[in-house]
C-alpha cells in the first residue's frame, strides 16, 4: 500500500508537469473545448486550481448558493474564474501550489491526485497533446477506482473488460476494450474519447464520431 508521502510526491510532480504544458500552450488554445462537457481549457484549469484559491468559507457560500449541488457550484465557479483570471494567472496558481496538501471529502490524497490527473487528461487528450502520465501515478489512480465511483460517473461497463496495453491493469469482465491506461481511465470517468484511441468491439460506444 502506498504512503501519503508517496502520493503527495506524485501529486506535486503531476501539477508541475501539467503547469509546464499549460505554460507552453498558445493563448488561442485556451478557448478550445476539453473532454469536460461545456468547459474550455480555461474553465478546466480554473476547476483544477479551485481548491487552492477558495477558502472553506468561500466554498460553503458557493454550495449554499448552489443549493448543496456540488456540480452546479463547481460549474459556476469555473466559469466565473475563467472569465476573471488570465491563462498566466491560472497556470501560476497550479505551479505555485504544486505542494498544496488538499484532500477532497472522502477521497484522501489519492483523490487529489486523481482530480489533477483526470482533469489534466481532459485537456491534453482533447487537444491531442503528446503527454503520457507517469505509470506510477496512473497506478495510484487506477487502483483507487471501484464500482461505486464508476457508477457515479454514469458509465455502463456491463459485459466489458478494460485491458491496458501499456500497463498491467484490467477492470471488469466480458468483451475486451483495450487502449492506453490513461485513455481507459477516462472511459471509467465517463468521457468520450477522440477516434483511434480505443480498440475492440465496444470502442464505438466510448468514441466521438467525427463531424
Amino acid at each position: 500500500m502506498s504512503s501519503d508521502a508517496e502520493v503527495r510526491a506524485a501529486t506535486t510532480s503531476e501539477r508541475r508537469e501539467l503547469a509546464a504544458v499549460l505554460g507552453a500552450l498558445p493563448a488561442t488554445r485556451w478557448d478550445e473545448p476539453t473532454l469536460c462537457q461545456g468547459w474550455r481549457v480555461r474553465e478546466t484549469v480554473a476547476h483544477i486550481t479551485m481548491p487552492f484559491r477558495y477558502s472553506r468559507s468561500q466554498f460553503l457560500v458557493g454550495m449554499v448558493k448552489a443549493r448543496g449541488r456540488f456540480n452546479r457550484m463547481a460549474d459556476r465557479a469555473a466559469r466565473a474564474d475563467a472569465a476573471a483570471l488570465t491563462p498566466e494567472e491560472l497556470t501560476a496558481s497550479l505551479a505555485d501550489n504544486a505542494t498544496f496538501a488538499w484532500k477532497p471529502p472522502g477521497g484522501g490524497f489519492v483523490g487529489a491526485l486523481s482530480h489533477d490527473v483526470i482533469h489534466g487528461l481532459d485537456i491534453t487528450t482533447a487537444l491531442d497533446l503528446d503527454r503520457t502520465v507517469a505509470p506510477e501515478r496512473l497506478r495510484f489512480v487506477l487502483d483507487s477506482i471501484n464500482a461505486k465511483q464508476v457508477g457515479y460517473f454514469g458509465v455502463d461497463l456491463e459485459g466489458i473488460e478494460l485491458i491496458a496495453d501499456d500497463l498491467d491493469w484490467r477492470f471488469g469482465s466480458g468483451t475486451a476494450l483495450t487502449g492506453k491506461a490513461q485513455d481507459l481511465l477516462l472511459v471509467l470517468c465517463g468521457r468520450t474519447l477522440p477516434a483511434g484511441r480505443l480498440h475492440g468491439e465496444p470502442s464505438a460506444r466510448f468514441t466521438r464520431t467525427k463531424n
